[in-house]
């Protein structure tokens, strides 16, 4: 009998979630795999992208300006500041080895990226339930600094690994550590250690110590907190952190800890601020218009010399009254500025008084009544009558409070005859006189009042310089420009081209203009001007002292001074020929000591006869007409004339002229003291009418002898 046969057992069936598990393995290894090869690829294409060394080394963040002045000295460094590049074997040991023991430890055993530094800043994140270590490398920080931001998005962060990774492919850790040194931002403005050690020790970073090692490495975790200049104590602090982990990494023994003293370093003191500042204030912005970068370093060359900014401030500080603040600027013979001061100090006030003030100018604004007079025919040599005039109600009076009869324009102008040139105004047109003054540069509003003769429309320093130095120029018009060229990382994008072509009066014009302006000096109320060679200029003083005004030219050099109270309150003994012309001639004197002497083309001609020269000069009256009229140029009711003329014969002296003014006349001529003379007009005598000459070349032909000034003339 058969036997039967015994079946087989079944193969034990694997359990569910055993499968699952390999499952899940194969695909997570499955996706480290692929995700390695999208990073190794992803690092690949971020190395291959990479800029090179040399590329990333002339790279700067940021946009710097280096503003250089005429003689290619830097004057300021707006935006970050980089300093020398420092090769990694220039840079000193303490440096690279403070550096990497406060920042990356690991730097050179990781690959750009430090997982235990991330899995550290995990952990802490989980402890404290917010980040406080961000775990970035060295080389992280560099990604960061140079092509990302410090957003903290996951995003970024990521890039920042691949940027980190393909460095790392690309450079050595000596080349990513070198890239790290001279780019990283220390605070103040300051990328880079030589940029921080100049900022804050003075010196390069080529010399850095110990001590100073460590404060700069510890800057990079908080600049702004850390910063020397802001905190000292904190720097020193932080610098103590910096020593500790040096000796932890073994970079230092703690005897050399102990030895560095932070506390015993001694700072860089702060740059002042000067007065050059008001001219790269008003500079800069022009950049603007004139080029379309915005990324590169920009180097900025301009027209300033320093040198004679210097004297323009010390001009200024040395001559303006207390309380009162001053302006000047000073161009060249193309409209170069060679200096300008805003105020006494920019540290206490950054207000531009040369270039954003607007006040009145006075009796220096007749440089534009007589500019329209002579452009209508008239001669310097003209004469016309110094009466009592009144214009639409307005009656202005002479500062003698006196009249002197017929008188040459030339003798007028000398004296800022306030009757002359209302006369004047009314003749050619205030309209005209506008026209003229907006023709030469005035760029504010003019009113055509009657008093405008006067200077009672509000300008500004700069464009008064300006339309003086168009004179000086022979009436071709004068830009004032601050920038020459400006170059981006070596390159020139910027070259200024001066335009001799805008033609304002005809050159027989300006130089009658000329002749006046150099009366108004050698004899007249800008005597205080004067510099040992020949000038030519004008003074304003306003109503009830407010203003002080000298504008003036002598060897190719225009300089304009102007000073008062930024509240517009008077000021005691401020008139045009007194402080405002002394800081001229202290200025000029130095400014044309290495110019050649320049005649005008025009010789100095006296005024036919000496007039008392204006009360400015001796602490009179403004020569804008006392209070004729009123803020707005609008007359003010006046005494009769009856009642002024009595006030006149009440403050006239009755002695003789002065010996001194003939002594004057006789050393600017050089010829001899005239003879006494018994001239004097018969009172009842009929007043002549100015006689006008059409001729180009000379005087009048039928011109009676002028009428000779009575002997009650001030005494000085």
């Amino acid at each position: 009998m058969a036997r039967a046969r015994t079946p087989r057992s079944a193969p034990a069936r694997r359990s569910p979630w055993r499968r699952r598990l390999v499952l899940s393995a194969q695909i997570a290894v499955a996706l480290v795999v692929l995700a390695f090869g999208a990073l190794a690829i992803a690092v690949y294409v971020a190395r291959s992208q990479l800029p090179s060394f040399e590329e990333l080394k002339s790279s700067p963040n940021g946009q710097m300006i280096r503003v250089h002045a005429a003689d290619g000295s830097v004057i300021v460094s707006m935006g970050p500041s980089y300093g020398e590049w420092l090769s990694y074997d220039s840079i000193p040991r303490v440096m690279r080895e403070a550096t990497v023991a406060v920042e990356d430890r690991r730097f050179y055993s990781h690959p750009g990226v430090d997982p235990l530094g991330i899995a550290r800043s995990v952990l802490i994140r989980y402890e404290r339930g917010r980040w406080i270590q961000g775990g970035s490398t060295i080389t992280q920080q560099l990604a960061r600094n140079v092509f990302l931001n410090n957003q903290k998005k996951f995003g970024r962060k990521f890039r920042e690994w691949i940027l980190a990774l393909a460095l790392e492919r690309k450079f050595s850790k000596d080349q990513v550590l070198e890239l790290y040194l001279n780019k990283v931002y220390y605070g103040g403005g300051a990328y880079g250690i030589d940029a921080a050690s100049r900022k804050f020790f003075g010196h390069g970073a080529n010399t850095l110590n110990l001590a100073e090692a460590a404060v700069i490495a510890g800057l990079v975790k908080a600049p702004s907190n850390y910063s020397p200049t802001a905190d000292a104590q904190a720097a020193v602090g932080r610098a103590g952190v910096v020593l500790d982990a040096m000796v932890r990494h073994g970079s230092i023994t703690r005897e050399q800890a102990s030895e560095a003293d932070p506390q015993a370093l001694r700072l860089a003191p702060e740059p002042r601020q000067n007065s050059a500042r008001y001219f790269t204030d008003w500079a800069l912005p022009q950049l603007d218009t004139l080029i379309d970068e915005t990324q590169a370093p920009l180097d900025v060359w301009t027209t300033l010399d320093l040198g004679m900014q210097r004297d323009a401030d010390a001009a200024v500080r040395a001559n303006a009254p207390d309380g009162a603040q001053g302006a000047l600027v000073s161009l060249d013979r193309d409209g170069a500025v060679k200096a300008m001061v805003g105020g006494k100090d920019y540290v206490s006030s950054i207000y531009n008084r040369a270039t954003q003030a607007q006040r009145q100018p006075g009796s220096a604004f007749k440089l534009f009544v007589y500019l329209a007079a002579l452009e209508a025919g008239h001669k310097p040599e003209d004469s016309i009558v110094d009466e009592p005039v009144t214009i639409n109600g307005w009656s202005p009076r002479n500062d003698s409070r006196r009249n002197s009869g017929p008188v040459t324009l030339r003798t007028a102008f000398a004296f800022s005859l306030n009757t002359v040139a209302a006369k004047l105004g009314q003749e050619v047109g205030f309209t005209t006189i506008a026209d003229m003054a907006r023709r030469f540069g005035i760029t504010t509003p003019i009113n055509t009042h009657p008093a405008m003769v006067l200077g009672t429309s509000d300008v500004r320093l700069i464009d008064m310089t300006r339309a003086f130095a168009s004179v000086a120029a022979k009436g071709v018009a004068v830009t004032p420009y601050g920038i020459t060229r400006v170059t981006a990382n070596g390159q020139t994008i910027y070259t200024h081209e001066v335009d001799r072509s805008h033609v304002l009066v005809a050159p027989y014009v300006a130089a009658e203009m000329t002749d006046l302006l150099q009366t108004a000096v050698n004899t007249g109320t800008g005597r205080a001007a004067q510099i040992g060679r020949p000038v030519a200029g004008k003074t304003g003083t306003t109503t009830s002292l407010k203003d002080g005004w000298f504008l003036g030219f002598s060897s190719g050099l225009t300089t304009g001074v102007w000073m008062g109270r930024d509240d517009a309150r008077p000021i005691a003994g401020l008139h045009g020929g007194t402080a405002p012309a002394r800081a001229f001639a202290a200025f000029m004197k130095p400014a044309t000591a290495n110019r050649p002497i320049e005649q005008f083309e025009t010789q100095v001609t006296l005024p036919e006869w000496q007039l008392e020269p204006d009360e400015e000069t001796y602490f009179g009256q403004p020569d804008n007409g006392g209070a004729m009229v009123d803020e707005d140029g609008n007359p003010v009711a006046q005494a009769p004339r009856d009642e002024q003329q009595q006030d006149e014969q009440a403050i006239r002296p009755q002695d003789s002229a002065p010996q001194q003014l003939d002594d004057l006349i006789d050393r600017v001529t050089g010829r001899d003291a005239p003879q006494p003379r018994d001239d004097r007009r018969d009172p009842a005598a009929p007043v002549r009418q100015p006689l006008r000459d059409d001729r180009r070349d000379g005087a009048p032909a039928n011109r009676q002898p002028p009428r000779p000034l009575q002997d009650d003339r001030p005494t000085q």
